[in-house]
């Protein structure tokens, strides 16, 4: 199955009200090493948006909540244990997978793996979403590659 794209309607997430505003949503596994050095940067977005971020973990609770002490990610997180329910109705082939969700469900905006383009763009659509002003999440100043596949 393929990641659902831009344009698409984003299927419901447990305990997630896309009604409520715009949100990323980030897909994870907490032994991933991309989803690990990827998570300051989720933060930082959720530091800038608050309330818009979300992720949904691979992993049972408990270790989502290790995970966000350990890496500095503090957002929600959705356990999406086994079948991966969530997970295959995204299409999810690699994690990190990182969805901009608008308003009314669709798809804004998607990117697949650590793309550092790619999430200063998905930030700058949440704030576009939401009315504010966009802030870039990642730079090279912070020692993170440009591109890394998950």
């Amino acid at each position: 199955m393929a990641t659902i794209e831009v344009g698409q309607a984003a299927p419901p997430l447990p305990g997630v009200a896309f009604g409520d505003g715009a949100l990323a949503v980030v897909f994870y596994k907490v032994t991933c090493p991309v989803c690990q050095m990827a998570a300051p940067t989720v933060d930082a977005m959720a530091r800038a948006y608050p309330g818009r971020v979300v992720g949904v973990g691979q992993d049972p609770p408990d270790a989502l909540e290790r995970f966000g002490r350990e890496f500095g990610m503090d957002v929600p997180a959705v356990p999406d244990l086994p079948p991966y329910d969530a997970s295959n109705a995204y299409g999810i082939e690699s994690v990190p997978t990182l969805f901009i969700i608008d308003g009314t469900g669709t798809v804004a905006d998607a990117v697949v793996s650590w793309d550092r383009d790619g999430y200063n763009r998905a930030s700058a659509r949440l704030a576009e979403l939401i009315g504010v002003e966009p802030v870039t999440v990642s730079d090279p100043s912070d020692g993170l590659p440009s591109f890394r596949p998950g």
